[in-house]
């Protein structure tokens, strides 16, 4: 039977990332997590004292009360051993919910442990689906499976004078973020604040986190943030400006994120989040999902957010608050 034991600070970077497998549950990411005044859990499962798993978790309190969740988004496994750890480290800890969001796929035909506290979430932080490029063919044959309009879009850029180019330092970090948080304005999108992203890229830049910027006459108009982690591309935050949108800046900025990829032996693009294939086309993400879906992607659908609910009179109250904050 496996054991579960919490990892104290000595543990050697190396040995943690030789068992992850997902940005966010990398040793940086944590330490990027401290740095946003979040506390971080480390743990691994082991096997006659040998890891087998590593595992990441946040603690975050609620405002203005005395409550605390885990979360622990993006690991690889979810068994009964896991939930039994995790259900008495809650229990010890004074935490009224985890919250995990694992990095398994229903094509993987996973066995989810049937609990009778482990319910599916009615507020997850990820969607259940996302899109997927290969990215083992060549950029012929890359080319090849996009929508014409994207192609046609990709060669207007080009021929209009858009640039792309990678600025993975400090200042190329401070044009994706004025854009970033001015495609948030504009989109009415409440998501982390500045302290939170300058904290991301100060602990994951030189390691996982990189920034490709599209030009016009020296005139940023659309940028990425990505993470390039193991065998996988990751594009988690993108922003635009509003000046020139008819030059399709983020149309060539996508391919050559592609490139990127393919040039630096990743092997997957992870596109971080999508409706499903069916989507609503009034939905307010139907734009980005169509954007990703030209590049001749494919919808991929996590088994999703679930909740182990400890007390539940506390989740129902979290629930209720979660709802009025989202409505307001």
């Amino acid at each position: 039977m496996p054991k579960f034991e919490i990892l104290d600070s000595n543990i050697s970077i190396d040995e943690y990332e030789n068992h992850t497998f997902h940005p966010m549950q990398s040793y940086y990411w944590g330490q990027a997590r401290l740095k946003t005044g979040v506390e971080v859990v480390r743990f691994a499962k082991l096997t006659n004292k040998n890891i087998n798993s590593v595992y990441q978790m946040t603690i975050h309190k609620l405002p203005y009360l005395n409550w605390k969740l885990g979360y622990l988004p993006r690991h690889t496994d979810l068994d009964k051993e896991l939930l039994t750890f995790l259900e008495g480290f809650a229990k010890k800890n004074n935490l009224f919910l985890i919250k995990l969001e694992p990095y398994i796929f229903t094509t993987d035909n996973y066995q989810l442990p049937k609990q009778n506290n482990l319910i599916k979430s009615s507020i997850p932080l990820f969607p259940d689906w996302t899109q997927m490029l290969d990215l083992k063919p060549t950029e012929s044959q890359l080319l090849a499976k996009f929508k014409s309009k994207t192609r046609y879009n990709i060669r207007l850029a080009q021929r209009k004078g858009v640039v792309v180019k990678e600025m993975s330092d400090d200042k190329g970090f401070e044009i994706f973020s004025r854009l970033y948080f001015q495609t948030c304005q504009r989109q009415n999108y409440k998501g982390h604040n500045r302290n939170y992203h300058k904290a991301i890229w100060n602990n994951l830049k030189n390691k996982i986190a990189h920034i490709l910027i599209a030009f016009y006459m020296n005139e940023p108009l659309s940028a990425y943030e990505l993470f390039l982690y193991k065998n996988r591309l990751y594009y988690p935050y993108g922003g635009s400006s509003y000046k020139h949108r008819n030059l399709m800046a983020s149309n060539l900025l996508m391919w050559e994120t592609i490139r990127f990829g393919k040039r630096n032996k990743a092997e997957i693009f992870d596109l971080w989040g999508s409706l499903p294939p069916d989507y609503d086309l009034n939905d307010p993400w139907a734009g980005f999902t169509r954007f990703k879906q030209g590049y001749g992607t494919e919808f991929v659908q996590t088994i999703g957010s679930w909740d182990l609910v400890i007390n539940n009179l506390k989740y129902q109250i979290f629930k209720q608050l979660w709802r009025f904050r989202k409505s307001v």
